[in-house]
């Protein structure tokens, strides 16, 4: 549980938790966890976005290859890109469908791993604060899910943003549903502070890999298509770090995107439960690699000099890979 402490210096609190995780809390920025990587200093992790439908539309089949592939990957974690539970989150702390959508659901021993995790706009829908309390960590040590924080993995370092607030149309055309925005007082200083967090975290880090995990799509050919306030507002602050990945669900999707302006692929994962929408937004197909419209998951490997980026079917096949390479010093 994250303990608030306010002080002119920086000051740090741990928290040993379960997996061998370790909490590290500082004044003034984004709460950081700190997860270590393979003996061989190589990282591996799954990541999954819009799922939690109590094993329908397919949820527990992913799940299934989920557990085939995190074996064979000895895998570290799992990022969940948002939209945990649906239609409308949970509606409290003791809501059933926490454990019915995810505690049941990935039962393989692979995924017995800690769940990084954000909020999608259907969770804020519900009880957002539910998502966050620590009481869900009692019924499930796993879950870890906070509105934007950092996981410090050595090798990498993942910053997750909670994009939900920064979507216009979820304040002024609400579709006749109600939104949580308790803990978020003022839209405008929140999202102000935020991404000044975020930019401030990544000018920091010298992590080999950057990575940011957010619910929305910076870009998309899907149903949602791209983003634009993200891309107005925190795809300049991506570029000019050197981010690698940005990772998100939303889109029912998977699909592999490479900006034309830098080196950041956009990696949807959305495609954990309900998929097959059967529309392709044809705006902008800039950089598309790869689209699929069916369910399934994503896996990602790491080592100090390469990445490889995998996207998996609900029956375990793999359609699409993807491999980035970096230099272990740079040129002169």
């Amino acid at each position: 549980m994250a303990i608030p402490y306010k002080n002119s210096r920086t000051l740090c609190f741990f928290l040993i938790l379960s997996f061998g995780l370790c909490l590290v809390i500082t004044s003034a920025e984004l709460e950081r966890f700190e997860h270590p990587t393979k003996e061989d200093g190589s990282l591996s992790f799954l990541v999954l976005g819009d799922w939690g439908r109590r094993g329908a539309f397919n949820q527990s089949q992913v799940a299934f290859q989920m557990g085939k592939v995190g074996e064979k990957l000895d895998i570290d974690f799992v990022v969940s890109t948002g939209d945990n539970f649906y239609d409308n989150g949970l509606a409290s702390e003791h809501d059933t469908a926490f454990e019915e959508s995810f505690t049941k659901i990935y039962t393989a021993k692979s995924l017995q791993k800690q769940w990084y995790s954000v909020l999608g706009n259907h969770d804020y829908r519900g009880d957002a604060e539910a998502q966050l309390s620590p009481l869900l960590r009692k019924i499930d040590s796993r879950w870890i899910c906070l509105r934007s924080f950092i996981v410090n993995a050595e090798l990498a370092e993942i910053f997750f943003v909670d994009t939900t607030p920064l979507v216009n149309k979820y304040f002024t055309n609400t579709e006749d549903h109600t939104y949580d925005w308790r803990g978020i007082t003022s839209r405008k200083d929140y999202i102000a502070t935020l991404l000044k967090d975020v930019e401030f975290a990544l000018k920091k880090s010298s992590a080999k890999w950057k990575i940011v995990v957010g619910h929305h799509a910076i870009r998309s050919v899907g149903h949602h298509g791209d983003t634009e306030e993200l891309i107005k507002q925190l795809l300049p602050i991506l570029q000019a770090n050197d981010v690698d990945f940005y990772m998100n669900g939303h889109d029912h999707c998977l699909e592999h995107i490479s900006d034309t302006e830098s080196l950041i692929q956009f990696l949807t994962s959305g495609a954990g439960s309900k998929a097959w929408r059967g529309d392709i937004k044809g705006l902008n197909k800039e950089g598309l690699n790869f689209f699929y419209d069916g369910q399934g998951f994503m896996s990602v490997q790491l080592n100090p000099t390469d990445a490889e980026i995998a996207f998996y079917d609900v029956f375990g096949k793999v359609l699409h890979r993807s491999h980035s390479s970096k230099q272990l010093h740079p040129s002169i």
